[in-house]
């Protein structure tokens, strides 16, 4: 059991294991036991509770109940009562004081740290793991109004079920991808390169690895994988970090049409930071996975949602147009409709309506609070797409 949890439940665990121990059952040989507490004050209140020997005697062996008679979960399961009395007796603030008050004492790798004072960290520019996020960069008192969104650029085209990972992908980086020259031009060797989870504290690497999972297919780039997309309106194919970082050079905000279950998969921040970074400042997609839509309202990216049975497809949307969206400035209401205007090179022009997948009072306060105001990079002085390659 690899815990951190309050003693009430390790004490219950134990109390678990006696009962079971007593009722004559063991543990089957498929499963996989072990006992590894986060902390060592775990073993002194479960020896005070005379719980470790039952629990060390479930080991590993091969299951085998007592005289035939069934057993079930209630017959054995502790009472919150019994649990309580148990821990008032064998859990004592002294068993924390007497573990943590030389918590680094026999550790030789703690103890060879060297701590700096103050109350706040002290950011390394050259560290290629942690960075200072510019997420509360210049942050006011004043919530920055919103604003509706003008002659914005489809960043990708997706198709249905794009999940997390697709967006933010957690695996190996890519020596020859846009997150690998970032940490090649900073000196570290490719063998160091571990993962996007792992460097998920550098907001240059996550923007760099946002949406550069090497399936991902982007309709706007046909016949590419990859995390490829065109930049309009020359038509250029690269990859997305650089185009977005082309974008908001010429001060063009960013959107992204999908399908069906856009987000889906596990919950990941990053794949609601990452866009907002990037400069993406709504998603238009048929369908939502619902922790995601949350995450990027959180974020102050705009999910609009598509009337029943239309899509970018339908619509007959390539992603090459220039995308207007009327009805946000003022603020925002759940499930209020806007209109989403589509303007084609050769002066064609559609528009149509989509849903704001804003569902509560509350995250209309949130995209309110979050919201980025559309600039170009030569307007802000820290520009979170810095593509320098300088180490200070």
């Amino acid at each position: 059991m690899h815990q951190h949890l309050q003693p009430q439940r390790l004490i219950g665990a134990g109390l678990l294991a006696r009962n079971a121990r007593r009722r004559g059952l063991q543990v089957p040989s498929h499963v996989k036991t072990s006992l590894a507490p986060g902390s060592r004050v775990v073993t002194d209140y479960l020896g005070a509770a005379g719980l470790l020997a039952p629990l060390a005697e479930l080991g590993f062996d091969v299951v085998g109940c007592g005289d035939g008679a069934a057993v079930y979960l209630r017959d054995i399961w502790p009472s919150n009562t019994e649990i309580a009395e148990v821990v008032a007796g064998s859990v004592s603030a002294d068993q924390f004081a007497a573990r943590y008050r030389d918590v680094f004492s026999g550790n030789p790798v703690w103890s060879a740290i060297e701590g700096t004072g103050g109350t706040r960290y002290g950011w390394e520019a050259d560290s290629t793991y942690i960075q200072e996020p510019p997420f509360f960069a210049d942050l006011g008192r004043e919530a920055k109004p919103l604003a509706d969104i003008a002659g914005a650029r489809a960043l990708l085209v997706l198709g249905d079920s794009i999940t997390t990972d697709h967006i933010s992908p957690a695996g190996s980086i890519p020596a020859d991808s846009p997150a690998g020259r970032y940490l090649l031009e900073r000196g570290v060797a490719r063998a160091g390169f571990n993962s996007y989870g792992s460097r998920r504290g550098n907001h240059e690497v996550m923007m760099r690895g946002t949406f550069a999972n090497i399936r991902i297919k982007n309709l706007l780039a046909a016949g590419t994988e990859g995390g490829v997309t065109e930049h309009q309106p020359s038509g250029e194919r690269m990859p997305v970090f650089d185009a977005a970082v082309r974008y908001r050079g010429e001060g063009v905000p960013l959107i992204v049409l999908a399908g069906q279950e856009y987000g889906s998969g596990s919950s990941r921040d990053w794949a609601a930071k990452g866009p907002a970074l990037l400069g993406v400042k709504a998603v238009i997609a048929q369908s939502y996975e619902r922790i995601h839509r949350a995450n990027l309202v959180g974020m102050g990216v705009l999910p609009l949602q598509f009337q029943a049975g239309e899509s970018a497809a339908a619509l007959g949307l390539s992603g090459r147009e220039r995308f207007d969206v009327a009805g946000l400035a003022g603020g925002v209401t759940p499930g209020q409709q806007v209109t989403v205007t589509a303007a084609a090179g050769d002066g064609a022009v559609s528009r149509f309506t989509a849903t704001v997948r804003v569902d509560t009072a509350l995250e209309a306060e949130y995209l309110a609070s979050t919201w980025l105001p559309e600039a170009s990079g030569a307007e802000q002085q820290e520009d979170p797409l810095d593509t320098s390659c300088s180490v200070e």
